[in-house]
């Protein structure tokens, strides 16, 4: 049964049509391109929460894994997250300056997004989840020409 505009879809109704295959082990990709971080957003989709790293130049590689403690680039300290669960989004190019991290509040999974630094290449975000959720990563061309998108999706459910 399809819902129609202004009304509310019944919870099971909805996780059934948000039935997801995507796990929560590593996801990982080798660094293929020259990209630098230009900036994050996040946002709310019925059945997931978006981070999306804007990148110049094509998508670097990746490796976004949960992790106990997210640590600092070049130091390896804690970096404190809110959440249940932490993902480690690591980026394999530099950036140039610390973008702004965007706000999450009132997402239904998303805790907190923040920097972690970036040191000889690599490039780590925090991103404290409300628990260890399914998630999935790729990349997408950017909007303009000589940009690219690193994208991070993790799932409300089970």
């Amino acid at each position: 049964m399809a819902a129609l505009p202004g009304l509310a879809v019944a919870p099971s109704a909805q996780a059934a049509s948000c039935a997801v295959t995507w796990g929560s082990l590593a996801k990982t990709s080798a660094p293929l391109a020259t990209g630098r971080v230009a900036g994050v957003r996040a946002g709310h989709h019925a059945c997931y929460d978006r981070l999306v790293v804007d990148m110049t130049g094509r998508a670097p590689g990746y490796d976004v894994r949960y992790v106990g403690t997210v640590r600092a680039e070049g130091s390896g300290k804690p970096v404190p997250v809110a959440g249940g669960a932490r993902l480690a989004v690591g980026i394999h190019k530099g950036a140039t300056s610390v973008p702004a991290m965007p706000s999450v509040a009132g997402d239904p999974t998303f805790r907190q997004v923040r920097w972690a630094g970036s040191f000889e290449g690599y490039t780590t975000l925090a991103l404290g989840v409300r628990a260890r959720l399914p998630f999935r990563v790729f990349t997408l061309p950017g909007t303009t020409a000589g940009t690219s998108r690193l994208v991070v999706d993790v799932a409300h459910h089970w």
